[in-house]
């Protein structure tokens, strides 16, 4: 399957739809806080998604603590994304307290 794309396709695909999917599952467990006054105890507790938001449940692992969330990316278009990190600002804000991507100065895709 390689040779039907061009060289570095798939390494630029996992980053962006694993960069999309990332946040999307952010956004949905933020937003489900706001209206529901907690964390959900698992992404099915999620409420009025789209369908192209269920993507998160196969791109995303994610877990309920005692205060917060954590959330790991496992998958962006065909494999995990290498280096997918998001600068200091990006966290500020979410109950996002573990997770497999980096923090950093690097700016996002």
């Amino acid at each position: 399957m390689s040779g039907c794309f061009p060289e570095g396709f798939k390494e630029q695909a996992n980053q962006k739809f694993g960069d999309q999917h990332f946040k999307t599952a952010i956004s949905l467990i933020e937003l489900h806080k706001i209206r529901e006054g907690a964390y959900p105890s698992s992404l099915d507790g999620l409420k009025y998604i789209g369908e192209w938001d269920k993507m998160i449940f196969t791109s995303v692992r994610y877990k309920k603590l005692d205060k917060g969330y954590e959330l790991d990316l496992v998958d962006g278009w065909l494999g995990k994304p290498e280096d997918l990190n998001y600068p200091d600002g990006f966290w500020r804000g979410l109950g996002l307290v573990k997770s497999n991507v980096k923090r950093g100065a690097v700016v996002e895709p």
